[in-house]
């Protein structure tokens, strides 16, 4: 099979979907038909409309099996950044994005579509902090290690603190990669504090407000966006259970523990259990406080129940990968830990 006609397969199966999830008439979607095919026989390839990238956006959260907030899929705001021309245009689109779904702390959930393969981000994510190799350990958070290290090479210095804002590093075209600092300005984070343990400020942790995912591509009907960063909000154990915790990452559990006085010298304290349990509840307290949106891992997962049973409703199928899915923080006492599901590829949708 030739790629135009893998195109035209791909294109056809969306616009039909499409038409009838919007309640298309029949002469509109056979004129739309008519239209791609002919513009894919003439260039191989084709144009979505405005609506067309809206919905399969939209679409493709709705099929994002490892996802556990599709609920809200139909309330992701599009921004068409197709037309974008040059690195100032990129960063002041990215800069908007930012500002936007922080919202002053009501996130909202965005994502930003750059033309097919013209833009590509190194970020993993727009908001991320560095981490530093020293003799000593890692300083930040070794899971950027790398990118800190091109950073560097193109000329960036930190402050070497265990929270550097990263830069936004982006190539446009076949130009070499350039690098903008973020504006202190536009990022909200928050300090994380223990509505009973006070030395938990003694720790001196924080974290950002929105996470915005920038290294997934977008493919809607055949054309895939190699670059549209996209952001919901964060349930709380992103964070308290695995950005703090894991020992790959900023490993706190220890430290955790010494505050509140516990005894790590044997397993059968179940330290590492009681010291999580009160990094999530200092997450969900301080973000809370700070007005910033957050979402615990029960109320999370009695949501997705609530989309299961609207996809079910509307006659969809659900595809959801169930390790994924399963909070990191008490598992088994949410409905997913005990649920089957198939874990399918269904399009549009995001792929590394």
């Amino acid at each position: 099979m030739d790629e135009q006609q893998k195109v035209w397969n791909e294109a056809s199966t969306f616009i039909e979907t499409y038409c009838g999830e919007l309640n298309k008439s029949a002469e509109e979607k056979q004129a739309r038909l008519q239209n791609v095919k002919n513009e894919i026989n003439e260039t191989g390839s084709y144009t979505h409309t405005k609506e067309e990238l809206e919905h399969g956006a939209r679409m493709a959260w709705r099929n994002s099996s490892r996802c556990i907030g599709r609920l809200f899929w139909n309330c992701l705001s599009v921004i068409d950044k197709r037309d974008v021309l040059t690195e100032e245009d990129v960063r002041e689109a990215l800069f908007y994005h930012i500002q936007v779904a922080t919202n002053g702390g009501k996130i909202k959930p965005f994502i930003t579509i750059f033309p097919p393969d013209k833009v590509k981000i190194w970020n993993q994510q727009l908001i991320k902090y560095a981490g530093y190799e020293t003799e000593n350990g890692v300083i930040g958070d070794p899971a950027t290690i790398e990118l800190t290290k091109m950073c560097e090479a193109l000329g960036w210095r930190g402050e070497r603190t265990p929270f550097d804002l990263l830069p936004l590093v982006f190539q446009v075209d076949d130009n070499g990669p350039v690098l903008y600092e973020l504006p202190r300005s536009i990022v909200q984070e928050v300090h994380i504090t223990h509505p009973e343990i006070t030395a938990f400020q003694c720790l001196e942790l924080k974290w950002y407000a929105v996470p915005i995912i920038a290294d997934m591509k977008l493919e809607i009907g055949g054309i895939q966006y190699q670059t549209a960063p996209f952001n919901g909000w964060y349930m709380a154990t992103e964070i308290g259970a695995r950005n703090f915790a894991d020992t790959d990452r900023y490993n706190m559990l220890e430290k955790v523990a010494a505050i509140m006085g516990l005894d790590t010298t044997q397993t059968t304290s179940l330290w590492k259990d009681r010291a999580l349990v009160e990094l999530n509840r200092a997450v969900l307290y301080s973000y809370k406080k700070a007005g910033v949106s957050i979402v615990d891992h029960h109320t999370a997962a009695s949501q997705f129940k609530r989309f299961e049973e609207q996809e079910a409703e509307a006659g969809r199928e659900l595809a959801a990968s169930w390790t994924w899915l399963i909070p990191p923080l008490s598992p088994a006492a949410t409905h997913i830990f005990h649920q089957y599901y198939q874990n399918k590829i269904l399009k549009p949708n995001f792929f590394k």
